[in-house]
């Protein structure tokens, strides 16, 4: 791979070719200059029918709603993963995920992994041995920054990122300007500074979007001469849940229409900050004059979060899609999408033609004469849609081999062609080969009648070209777990097995065998309780090393800042461990790290108390 530098020089030339030959085409766009603008507006986790335009009856989304109607409304726009930075990587390089090897959100970890792999093992309650996903973006892809760059454009980021921190942060893939400079999945702690995001800047009670919003428009005013490319990707509206306190309020003193599933006054005071931010922005280029010489782009990551626990309830609801965030049903991917391109969409136009995030670059390259990467696309130019002309995509590819627990029980990749969806859900069967279901969008948005059975030549047919797309993406696929052993994956009294741990019955307790050096077993609440809590654990070990008990709110994953650390006596004799768990607010789960080593840990029984220490809940895992 030739070095940044020259792969830049090369670029920057093939974007002056491109340019010259693009120039008539270019130039039959009326009213628009040779080079626009490019305003594109990423929110997070925004579902599908989260804005008013859309058809929420509980969120209000005025500035947003205004955006949407002076432009084209996708109906069927996809993002191109369930989960946030497999999508971000498509929108900026082209390509699909499975090709990147970025298939699930890790790129704020500590270690650099370049190259997705298959895992070699795995415990005896994994299926699958997994995929495991690269965690930086690579700088060896051509991102959609560095091609505006080489056009001549002045290039700048605000807001998450997510892709990796230097050197893969946004100022090495292309930008100009990266504000606030940070590779962290979100606001880490709050949307109301102080931020540790983004440290010495704001004052006490200021929210994040709105010091962005800020921030962007200074660089478009500053840019006015253009062309400028501002890529705001908002962190609004994933957790943490805490938006302005007076609009809390003044959604907690309204009641949502009594078929409105959605009715979240955090969740709903967040998606109207993140509408503030679009009317500042859109009102600059208003101002400015710019608008007519801009392109503007919104849409989402992925679906909406409907797991999640925010005062008692999801944070929204994607109905009538199925599911949401992290599932490959319609609600994780399926999103708001909206375009202006000055001189080519009319306002008030709709589409139902489905498109993907992966099409965004060729779509800008096509249109605007930019020069295209080395590698192929595995999007498509959106040119004849946003024209107002047929356009037929051709099948759309999702590859998401991760299970994600109570969301997706198996890691799964789709294809849909047509009105017609197809998912294949590895190794789901009871032998470990994998599964299909299909579903017709058209008569069944909601995915719930299963229609593999009936369409086995249809089957055939779409997994074949689904085949294709991921041996042509060279896509990591899990496969069957050899040591799986279904006696050792039961649940027992509520809790169930996960990472480095098998479960099974033994005489009068369960029997948690560990393989490896972090064996946990886990358990759900629904309803979630309210803590503080207190937890006492009966258990004999024969393993080693610490121990701890996590809690979790809806569906975030377990972390160290909500454990709590004990010190098992692994002498093969019954102990009990008593542990407070400062947990603030709803805890919808617990899991239990009985040790950090292989072994046999027996467990008799857990309670669960409230600080008080009057008893909440208790499992006994005694048999008769």
């Amino acid at each position: 791979m030739n070095s940044p530098a020259v792969r830049r020089f090369l670029l920057g030339l093939a974007a002056a070719l491109a340019a010259v030959a693009a120039a008539p085409r270019a130039a039959a766009a009326p009213g628009a200059a040779a080079k626009p603008n490019l305003l594109f507006i990423l929110a997070d986790d925004l579902g599908w029918r989260d804005l008013t335009c859309y058809g929420s009856r509980w969120n209000e989304t005025p500035n947003i709603d205004r955006l949407v109607a002076r432009g084209l409304r996708f109906s069927q726009f996809y993002s191109a993963s369930p989960l946030c930075s497999p999508t971000r990587a498509s929108i900026l390089t082209g390509l699909a995920p499975a090709r990147i090897g970025i298939t699930v959100p890790v790129c704020h970890v500590p270690n650099e992994v370049l190259e997705s792999t298959v895992a070699t093992n795995a415990g005896p309650n994994q299926r699958s041995l997994g995929v495991e996903s690269a965690t930086r973006l690579k700088r060896d892809y051509v991102t959609l920054a560095e091609s505006f760059k080489a056009a001549g454009y002045a290039t700048a980021h605000f807001g998450k990122w997510h892709l990796g921190p230097e050197p893969y942060s946004a100022l090495q893939q292309g930008f100009d300007v990266d504000l606030p400079h940070t590779p962290a999945p979100g606001p880490s702690g709050s949307y109301i500074a102080p931020w540790k995001v983004w440290p010495g800047e704001g004052t006490p009670g200021d929210h994040i979007e709105d010091r962005m919003a800020q921030e962007a428009v200074k660089f478009i005013r500053a840019h006015k001469g253009g062309p400028f490319f501002v890529n705001y990707w908002a962190f609004s509206v994933h957790a943490p849940f805490n938006g302005k306190t007076n609009v809390i309020e003044r959604y907690r003193a309204r009641t949502p229409p009594a078929d409105e599933k959605q009715g979240c006054p955090e969740y709903a005071a967040m998606v109207r900050s993140l509408d503030d931010a679009v009317g500042v922005l859109v009102k600059a280029l208003d101002d400015g004059g710019l608008w007519e010489n801009t392109i503007v782009v919104l849409t989402s990551d992925n679906g909406g979060n409907m797991y999640d626990v925010v005062g008692g309830r999801p944070p929204t609801s994607n109905d009538p899609l199925r599911s949401g965030k992290a599932s490959y049903y319609e609600g994780g991917t399926r999103v708001p999408c909206a375009i202006h391109w000055p001189g080519l969409t009319k306002p008030g136009a709709a589409t139902d033609a489905p498109a993907m995030s992966t099409d965004f670059f060729p779509t800008f390259c096509d249109l605007l004469g930019l020069a295209a990467p080395p590698v192929p696309f595995d999007g498509r130019s959106m040119a004849t849609l946003l024209r107002g002309e047929p356009f037929d995509r051709g099948p759309l590819f999702c590859h998401f081999p991760h299970p994600t627990g109570k969301i997706g029980k198996f890691g799964a990749s789709w294809v849909r062609d047509g009105d017609w969806k197809l998912i294949l859900l590895y190794q789901a069967a009871d032998d470990l080969s994998d599964r299909f279901e299909l579903y017709n969008l058209r008569e069944d948005i909601g995915e719930t009648r299963d229609r593999a059975v009936d369409e086995p030549a249809r089957v055939e047919a779409m997994g074949a070209k689904l085949a294709r797309h991921l041996a042509e993406t060279h896509a990591l696929l899990p496969r069957p777990n050899p040591a799986y052993d279904p006696a050792l994956n039961v649940e027992i009294a509520g809790w169930r097995p996960l990472r480095d741990a098998g479960l099974r019955a033994g005489a009068g307790h369960a029997v948690i065998l560990s393989r490896s050096g972090d064996p946990q077993i886990g358990t759900a609440f629904d309803p979630p309780v309210t803590g503080p809590l207190k937890v006492v654990v009966r258990m004999k070990s024969s393993s080693r090393g610490e121990g701890a008990v996590y809690w979790t709110h809806g569906s975030q994953r377990y972390v160290k800042q909500r454990g709590t650390f004990f010190t098992p006596v692994h002498d093969g004799q019954w102990h009990d461990y008593a542990l407070d768990l400062p947990a603030e607010g709803k805890v919808s789960g617990l899991r239990l790290d009985p040790s950090s080593g292989p072994g046999e840990i027996h467990l008799e029984r857990i309670r669960l108390l409230y600080a008080d220490g009057a008893e909440l809940k208790a499992w006994s895992f005694a048999t008769p």
